[in-house]
């Protein structure tokens, strides 16, 4: 680590020196790396540094390569945004940001490391009380940010929306589904109730307490403007399978919507209005996320029965 680096970490915390830690993950594309660091000298033991340093000339040869480097940084921009600028509740935990440090082509994040905070688990498969667990946190976000403008953030959240993503678009074969792409778009963009919605809600994003009943959720580059289903989807579908998802889907669903009438119930929101727009739209969610997969990598498990029947249904109601 630069001294420079060292040097931002030691004042933001207030920390005499440090150690540097394991690595915890490599940043896509090699960007970059996750990193922890242990802390001397000070009353927090370690802390979570996102460490982004972009490529020389990313991508500039090649127009999709470009589209996709400077759609990435981009992302890192939109999550220092993030951290600096939005804050949410104990309901939807996210890591604390102690700086952010910007320089040329690297940008460095200093994070809460919330292994000490108590959500030390990850998981790769959930039960059902799991799952629920997740669902409430993006119930309570949603519910925290409706209405919500995403300044500095992107327009339209979630890292496949239709806008930044022509190339994959271009290499779809579905032709139904492609002409529809942007029926689609529209219909997810224009409802009634907008929130600003996490953007890569996977499993691999949430870090679970011990007893995996709480949780808080991390990487935050492509929060933005949008529906709550598109969260709500592709969370699910990044932890069930075909047939697990067409039994256990709708009373997962019921539990989202009964958190989020929760998280409402101060509030004057005409609620049984936003739970009738978001079940239609939860099969446009799964429909717009299928569209990418097609294009991306049309191989992909995700591309199954269960979601090729939801496709199918939005194309009807589209008359398509």
């Amino acid at each position: 680590m630069k001294p420079e680096h060292q040097d931002t970490v030691l004042q933001a915390c207030g920390a005499a020196s440090l150690r540097v830690g394991s690595k915890i993950q490599t940043l896509w594309s090699g960007y970059g790396e996750i990193v922890r660091l242990h802390l001397e000298g000070c009353e927090r033991p370690s802390v979570v540094v996102k460490h982004v340093k972009f490529p020389p000339n990313g991508g500039e040869h090649a127009t999709a390569a470009h589209r996709s480097h400077m759609r990435k940084v981009r992302s890192y921009e939109v999550e220092t945004h993030w951290y600096q600028n939005y804050a949410t509740n104990s309901k939807c935990r996210v890591p604390a940001c102690f700086t952010v440090s910007s320089h040329e082509d690297e940008i460095l994040i200093v994070l809460e490391d919330l292994d000490v905070a108590g959500y030390d688990q990850r998981r790769t498969n959930v039960n059902d009380h799991e799952m629920r667990a997740c669902l409430s946190w993006l119930a309570h976000f949603h519910a925290h940010f409706l209405g919500v403008a995403p300044q500095g953030l992107w327009p339209v959240g979630t890292y496949w929306h239709l806008e930044t993503r022509p190339d994959e678009l271009e290499a779809m074969d579905d032709a139904r589904l492609k002409a529809a792409a942007g029926a689609v778009d529209e219909a997810l963009n224009s409802c009634r109730f907008l929130t600003i919605v996490h953007g890569d809600a996977k499993l691999a994003n949430f870090c679970f307490s011990s007893d995996g009943r709480d949780v808080a959720a991390v990487d935050f580059q492509y929060v933005g403007g949008g529906c709550g289903m598109k969260d709500v989807a592709y969370f699910l579908g990044s932890c069930l399978k075909e047939r697990e998802c067409e039994k256990k889907a709708p009373g997962l669903l019921d539990h989202y919507f009964s958190e989020l009438k929760c998280a409402l119930s101060s509030t004057q929101l005409d609620f049984v209005a936003l739970e009738k727009e978001w079940r239609e739209m939860f099969a446009f969610a799964w429909t717009d996320f299928q569209r990418f997969l097609l294009g991306w990598m049309p191989g992909h498990w995700k591309v199954d029965r269960h979601n090729k029947k939801l496709t199918e249904e939005v194309l009807s109601k589209l008359k398509l």
